[in-house]
């Protein structure tokens, strides 16, 4: 029975070493908890992200009030503070990844020319309460023993808590990520087509954000029109595609700044702005400092 109340999950209580935010726990089918804080059958949030595999079964899932089925195969994120629960865990086996992504220097930069990381990390869960978890991940049989393995590898690393393990983990977490991210990209299930091809959007505006993208070659990458692209983008990231090209511009000027010399004027003509000028401006309005005021800051 679902507990009416939510229960709170927090890090301090799966992440070993706080300076390694990423434990793994596994879920057999079964009427019982399986560890000191398995919340699997009663409502609950945590203050952390949750990679959740699903290996044997099937059975009913309640995200954030709404109910989907989800079976062997499955893989999604619960992002932190939603809030879940499996009523039925007699008839689910899974492997949880949990991990902190707050606090991991996960490359997200690059994570994000990845299509398929867009819709499993941002754009599926965003989209969830929608479409009832349709837009899921799922492997087949070869696909889920890869995955499953892998998690297997990065929890024996944990546990065994070997010289060096901090950076295995961390490179198998990654491992990990990047594995599902390319499943997710190269699918070709009906039901994913629509995310993919918005992940795709984001993806390009990662790669190739210093260039002349226009709303209306956005769209044509996702094979939509300008206005239907436009309403897709707002509803699964909150922004519109200009706006989130903006953004990424100006993070990247941040790490040029951060990380090089270059005058100011250079900073703003390869992240694709015409006009230093605006992108002060741009940059003052985000950051809350000008450029030069930024880099100084960090000297």
């Amino acid at each position: 029975m679902i507990q009416e109340k939510s229960t709170k999950a927090f890090g301090t209580y799966y992440f070993e070493n706080p300076a390694l935010p990423i434990a793994v726990s596994e879920v057999r089918a079964a009427a019982e908890a399986q560890h000191a804080h398995d919340l699997t059958a009663c409502e609950h949030s945590h203050d952390f992200s949750e990679l959740v595999l699903i290996t044997a079964g099937s059975g009913p899932q309640l995200i954030d009030g709404t109910e989907c089925t989800v079976s062997a195969g499955d893989v999604f994120l619960i992002q932190g503070h939603t809030r879940h629960c499996f009523p039925d865990r007699r008839r689910i086996s899974m492997l949880n990844v949990q991990f902190d992504p707050e606090h991991l220097a996960l490359p997200d930069d690059f994570l994000r020319q990845i299509p398929g990381y867009n819709v499993i990390f941002q754009l599926e869960p965003a989209m969830r309460n929608n479409r009832s978890g349709e837009n899921r991940l799922r492997l087949d049989r070869e696909e889920l023993a890869l995955a499953e393995e892998r998690i297997r590898r990065l929890r024996a690393e944990l546990e065994r808590r070997e010289p060096g393990y901090e950076a295995a983990a961390f490179a198998q977490l990654l491992e990990l990520i990047v594995f599902v991210s390319r499943r997710c990209g190269s699918s070709r299930a009906p039901n994913q087509a629509a995310l993919l091809r918005m992940g795709e959007v984001i993806s390009r505006i990662e790669r190739d954000y210093a260039s002349a993208l226009t709303l209306k070659r956005l769209a044509a990458v996702a094979c939509t029109s300008p206005n239907n692209l436009l309403r897709l983008f707002r509803t699964a990231t909150g922004t519109t595609p200009i706006e989130y090209l903006l953004e990424v511009r100006l993070r990247r000027a941040a790490e040029l700044l951060r990380r090089t010399g270059l005058p100011v004027g250079e900073v703003a003509a390869r992240c694709g702005f015409h006009d230093s000028n605006y992108f002060s401006k741009r940059f003052r309005a985000l950051y809350g400092v000008s450029p030069r005021t930024f880099r100084g800051g960090l000297e």
